[in-house]
């Protein structure tokens, strides 16, 4: 019966960041340095909202787009906060996590032999979903511009079969965010080659040095572009699955169609406890970027005292240093440092071929970890050498 399955589905492999999560825990030492989740609890008022809906037996469905009520926090939160708008009648839909809203956006426009490009190296996500709905991948080499996608090389890289581009900043795994002059001259490309435009914003919450600049805050886009959004990184919600997808009301029907076919609604008491979170807990990911901020210091001073090579991260909780100098494969040095100095890190390899020679290490965990990690991964350099 094996041989009777999807022939797409066979090539999908597990991706790295579960590979080295998962073996990590064999070792009771383990310093795990992979998984992007904040590694604080959910805030107490978005917990009592979701446990208040549980008692008052909320846990029915809602509709399918989610709840109007949460739908109407959602299009407040970026008018407020972006200056932009989208109707909750029509132009926004609640899933479950980003992820699904990704996977119900890419369903509802790709068809057979399109082309959709990813800067790379970029999340191992979106790939697998791409395949399964039979588009090809093509990668834009953020490698050599400072993991910014170059403008000039994006368009090079037009035909007429590119259906759609998916962004991912701030970057994971790179941790880079784009400033308005690049953003400028990518959106004049989008506008040139009329394609369809992803911008999964999870980390936006997660800036550093300034205030998140989004593509959806550009008029022109609207009419070809998804915002895919949540609520995992930002307030630490991994668990809730919440997510929500902003974009055009002509397409959104469509995309509406396709998220409840796959997933009906959101869970009913995460949609509350969403709605908590973008209404009374807006400071909380300001709160947690302190903390945040303090970590990226300390590994990227440490990662350069070991004369690795490293761009600062502006957004997210990733860290990307290259170790190119210790020759080695990403993947031989990520193996070696969990068997040998027990601390798990992704391969970098694991972000397409473009992330070959670096690691990405996040510090969504305690100072505590860190310092122990940073302390195994300066032995473990300087035995190899």
């Amino acid at each position: 019966m094996l041989k009777k399955i999807n022939s797409r589905v066979k090539g999908i492999e597990v991706p790295s960041i579960r590979v080295f999560s998962n073996q990590v825990v064999q070792f009771d030492d383990g310093i795990n340095l992979t998984i992007g989740e904040p590694d604080f609890p959910t805030p107490e008022k978005v917990k009592q909202a979701g446990m208040k809906a549980i008692n008052n037996n909320l846990t029915g469905y809602s509709h399918n787009a989610g709840l109007f009520e949460l739908r109407k926090s959602v299009s407040r939160f970026f008018e407020e906060k972006y200056g932009f708008y989208y109707n909750p009648e029509n132009e926004i839909v609640i899933t479950t996590g980003a992820s699904e809203g990704i996977d119900s956006v890419l369903r509802t426009i790709l068809q057979e032999g399109d082309e959709v490009i990813l800067p790379a190296p970029i999340y191992s996500g979106y790939e697998p979903i791409i395949h399964l709905n039979g588009a090809k991948v093509v990668y834009l080499d953020t490698s050599e511009t400072d993991f910014i996608p170059d403008p000039h090389r994006l368009d090079k890289l037009m035909t007429e079969k590119t259906k759609a581009i998916i962004l991912n900043y701030p970057s994971n795994p790179t941790g880079v965010t784009i400033g308005k002059e690049v953003m400028d001259r990518l959106v004049h490309i989008f506008k040139k080659h009329s394609i369809f435009v992803l911008t999964d914003e999870i980390y936006s919450e997660n800036t550093f040095n300034e205030k998140h600049l989004s593509f959806a805050a550009y008029p022109e886009l609207r009419d070809q572009l998804f915002l895919l959004h949540g609520l995992s990184k930002s307030h630490a919600m991994t668990g809730w699955r919440v997510g929500f997808v902003l974009g055009p009301n002509n397409i959104m029907q469509h995309v509406l169609k396709v998220h409840l076919y796959n997933s009906i609604c959101a869970s009913l008491p995460s949609q509350y406890a969403a709605i908590e979170a973008l209404t009374s807990n807006r400071d909380t990911p300001a709160t947690m970027n302190q903390a945040y901020i303090e970590r990226r210091n300390f590994v990227q001073k440490r990662l350069q005292l070991m004369g690795l090579k490293v761009i600062q991260p502006t957004g997210a909780f990733y860290i990307f240093p290259s170790i190119k100098k210790t020759e080695l494969t990403s993947l031989e040095f990520a193996t070696r440092l969990l068997h040998e100095g027990h601390v798990a890190v992704v391969p970098g390899s694991g972000f397409t071929s473009f992330g070959e020679g670096y690691l990405r290490i996040s510090y969504a965990n305690s100072m505590k970890n860190l310092e122990l990690g940073m302390d195994r991964l300066e032995n473990f350099i300087h035995n190899l050498s």
